[in-house]
């Protein structure tokens, strides 16, 4: 199995194309695409300025750094739409997650970083307030997401336990601080409120009021809640998302064709959780993704819980998340790899990524030629946000002399000595 680790940007800038290099032009020459051309890139100011055939933008006098791509497919970099950075990396703590402000700040850092080295520029984080933690959490993932400005775009939901009855009135209280705070969507899990109806209804005015979008944690096992809840967030702007929705699979299919179609008409997301259960969500499968987009609906795909006591295993990697997807639930590697970039961009209100001029400069290279191979074998991968290189991951396989392998001449990576 390949060493592969994210390497860490450097604080220096590089004129080799490295993580750290300035803002300046840059050229990306010889990346294939997913039609089979084969193009150089240049990027400028945060966009991509113009896509050529292989060596038309690279002249003598072209300015920038240039990074090659040759043996990599370049595609539009993916976004996490749904993770938990204050129980992130709590695993192997032997105990409750801890509170502390600065705990919670160095795991919800790291752990962005790691996803970034997976390849998504763009994180969406849910974080609990009130109760025992009050907005500290809160306060610390706000700062997490200020110190990787210019790394990645790290945004959070504020997730209250209760919002109705006499308990409720501290959770609204506390949830109308933390928008004012910064966190720039509201949510929670209606599920675990005596009152799920009242919670959404209380969710969706406070959002309506300060303009945010809402994103709403349920398993979806009871259908006419699901259906009361699209009915009561159709036409809200700037939208509603709920996940991980695993409930629906485990439906009569009429029932989840009905609901699906429910939740099309409303226009709300749905973000499947591929790679495992979070937090207040059954780890029982996965969302019934055939059968919602079918019926019209967004779905975007998360990693919901990175290594935390709901999935010790989680590996917060979107290409993974889009091979589940792909080799379980029978979706097109196209159609899954949308399900991490495209819709999930859309899911986090973000603009549109195409590798074309004009575009945002959101990249992510993966070594390959075909995107099937990406998503089963995906190590070595470059990452470009806001138009620089902001990490690499390079792996390499190496294997003990083989004469049979040179007789056929299969392709080595690596011409190292074993031990």
């Amino acid at each position: 199995m390949p060493d592969s680790q994210p390497q860490p940007p450097p604080s220096s800038p590089s004129p080799s194309g490295s993580p750290g290099q300035s803002d300046g032009a840059l050229l990306l020459c010889g990346a294939r695409l997913t039609d089979g051309r084969t193009v150089d890139v240049r990027l400028s100011g945060g966009r991509i300025e113009a896509v050529g055939t292989a060596g038309s933008l690279g002249g003598t006098r072209a300015r920038g750094a240039r990074v090659d791509l040759a043996g990599y497919l370049l595609l539009p970099a993916p976004v996490e739409p749904h993770a938990h950075a204050d129980t992130a990396l709590s695993a192997d703590t032997g105990g409750p997650v801890s509170p502390d402000p600065l705990d919670v700040r160095r795991r919800a850092t790291e752990a962005a970083l790691l996803q970034l080295g997976h390849g998504a520029t763009a994180l969406r984080a849910h974080v609990r307030v009130g109760d025992v933690q009050g907005l500290g959490a809160l306060d610390a993932v706000l700062t997490a997401g200020r110190s990787l400005r210019g790394l990645a775009e790290l945004t959070t939901v504020a997730m209250p336990r209760v919002l109705t009855g006499v308990a409720g009135a501290d959770g609204l209280a506390v949830l109308r601080d933390a928008v004012k705070m910064g966190a720039c969507v509201v949510g929670g899990c209606p599920d675990a409120d005596p009152d799920p109806t009242g919670y959404v209804e209380a969710v969706l005015e406070l959002a309506s009021e300060h303009g945010c979008p809402v994103d709403l944690h349920t398993d979806a096992t009871d259908p006419a809640r699901l259906a009361r809840l699209a009915a009561m967030a159709g036409g809200l702007r700037p939208g509603v998302t709920v996940g991980p929705c695993a409930g629906l699979s485990r439906l009569p299919a009429d029932m989840a064709s009905r609901t699906a179609d429910q939740l099309a008409a409303a226009g709300v997301t749905v973000v499947c959780l591929p790679q495992g259960g979070c937090g207040g969500a059954d780890h029982r499968g996965t969302a019934p993704v055939r059968l919602l987009r079918a019926a019209g609906v967004r779905v975007a795909a998360g990693s919901g819980a990175l290594r935390d006591v709901f999935n010790p295993v989680g590996r917060g990697d979107p290409l993974e998340a889009a091979y589940l997807l792909a080799s379980r639930d029978g979706l097109s590697p196209e159609e899954a790899y949308d399900t991490v970039s495209a819709s999930a961009r859309a899911a986090l209100g973000l603009p549109e990524v195409r590798v074309e001029a004009g575009f945002p400069a959101e990249l992510l290279a993966v070594r390959g030629d075909r995107l099937a191979g990406a998503l089963s074998l995906g190590y070595s991968r470059i990452v470009v946000h806001q138009g620089r290189v902001v990490t690499r991951t390079s792996a390499v396989r190496e294997y003990c002399d083989s004469a049979a392998a040179a007789r056929l001449g299969l392709p080595q990576q690596g011409r190292g000595e074993l031990p």
